[in-house]
């Protein structure tokens, strides 16, 4: 079940690596114990067998992905030489192929002119927006919806920052509304507009944001570190489309390349439309910054070392994958929406579920029905426990009950939240394993009626 072919690859790889440096004088590696290397090594697999079998297609529970197998490899490769991507005096090659790798993430939104890098993940790049955003308009407050990722709150906070929750209207999207209402105040810096939250795949309402940009003058911040690659896709519905056609005018994007991007954990990106703010990043270095006039990525970073690695993988994977539409790429994601589409089908189809809001993108949130809201999460968590035990993985996330009108036979709901069952269908071949799931989660739901 584990893939093994990146292992040749690496194999080979490895040998023209070593023939790139020929001409140095002998310096034999270090020698490696191997009887001790491979105990050692025999207890690590042992020990990560202590995991959910993330790489399946029966885990369907949260956002996890398996590198694709050039990523692995490449990964690996490039870690023989373990490039630091600071300063081009520790990463000349990484380097540049993370200028390349994040110059094509940039085209997929239509920016030409951008300055952007790649970050540790998605909370990283995203602390950056918000410290530019915050140096731009000092003091000011920074919104986002109360279906955002919590880490806005936190890096507000961390930043100094005064921050607010925007409510979320029944689909789980900022209610433009109530944002228009919080602008008037006039205190308003940076909005977070969230293509696709990380708990129920929602997809904010861009033009309406854009239309408040114009009146109020805020700077647009939208974190796409889990959605943005949904770009790509030819199947998304209308209105969805149309908030991903208007990505390229915020002010800057997060996306997350180790969550749909197909690379290792950790991979993030940031991109600004204008490269101007790279002034505001400018430092002295007293050692690092003398090898070359070009750009060293340190310099519009406020991480100091950070992976080539990371750089490389993703740089191989876009040249195998290119991030086009209609492309293999593409086909990826397109399955991945195809699987969640067909999901909420068959729950909406049957009356044992409630479904909220159909997916937008790959991600399902549905409930249990039953005569309260405390029963709908007892029953929640009662099936993820029994469908764990057949084998199928999913999430549970708890969510407004206001989001579930209808789900109980009570009049009032007895909690203003409901505990329901979530699942990210994220791997490409969970559109083919949709009914070999569906039937898991049947027998899941009958066990504990």
């Amino acid at each position: 079940m584990l893939e093994k072919e990146s292992l040749r690859l690496l194999d080979n790889a490895l040998d023209t690596l070593e023939q790139g440096f020929a001409a140095l004088p002998n310096a034999p590696a270090a020698p490696l114990n191997q009887e001790s290397a491979a105990a050692v090594m025999n207890e690590v697999a042992i020990r990560l067998r202590d995991n959910y079998p993330y790489f399946h297609p029966l885990y369907a529970g949260q956002m996890l992905k398996p590198p694709h197998p050039i990523a692995r490899a490449a990964y690996a490769l490039a870690t023989w030489i373990n490039p630091n991507n600071h300063a081009l005096d520790g990463g000349r090659a990484s380097s540049q192929m993370e200028k390349e790798g994040v110059a094509q993430i940039a085209a997929m939104f239509g920016w030409k002119q951008h300055l952007g890098h790649l970050c540790s993940g998605g909370t990283m790049a995203n602390l950056e927006a918000l410290w530019v955003a915050g140096q731009l308009q000092p003091g000011k407050k920074i919104l986002a919806s109360d279906q955002a990722h919590y880490t806005h709150s936190r890096i507000s906070s961390v930043l100094g920052l005064p921050f607010a929750l925007v409510p979320s209207n029944h689909c789980a999207h900022m209610d433009v509304h109530a944002l228009a209402t919080m602008l008037k105040a006039r205190d308003v810096g940076c909005v977070v507009a969230t293509m696709g939250t990380t708990g129920t795949g929602s997809v904010d309402s861009l033009a309406e944001i854009l239309r408040l940009r114009e009146e109020y003058g805020f700077r647009l911040h939208v974190d796409a570190a889990y959605g943005g690659y949904f770009t790509l896709a030819g199947n998304l519905v209308a209105d969805t489309r149309a908030s991903f056609d208007l990505i390229g005018k915020a002010d800057s994007i997060v996306i997350d390349p180790h969550k749909h991007g197909l690379q290792p954990y950790g991979c993030g990106c940031v991109l600004f439309r204008d490269a101007n703010v790279g002034a505001i990043y400018k430092h002295e270095s007293p050692y690092t910054y003398f090898t070359s006039g070009e750009l060293h990525l340190g310099e519009i970073s406020l991480e100091c070392s950070r992976p080539g690695a990371s750089a490389v993988a993703l740089w191989a994977t876009m040249r195998l994958l290119p991030l086009v539409h209609g492309g293999e790429f593409a086909g990826m994601l397109e399955n991945c929406r195809e699987a969640a589409v067909e999901l909420h089908r068959r729950l909406a189809q049957d009356p044992r579920w409630l479904v909220p809001f159909a997916p937008e993108l790959d991600i399902v949130v549905w409930a249990p029905r039953a005569r309260s809201a405390s029963e709908v999460s007892a029953r929640s968590q009662r099936i993820f426990d029994a469908a764990a035990k057949y084998g199928l993985h999913l999430a549970l996330i708890r969510l407004p009950i206001r989001f579930f009108s209808g789900a109980t036979d009570a009049s009032e709901p007895d909690t203003n939240t409901v505990l329901c069952l979530r699942s990210v269908l994220m791997k490409p071949e969970h559109r083919a394993w949709l009914p070999r799931l569906w039937e898991l989660l049947s027998r899941a739901a009958d066990r504990t009626a």
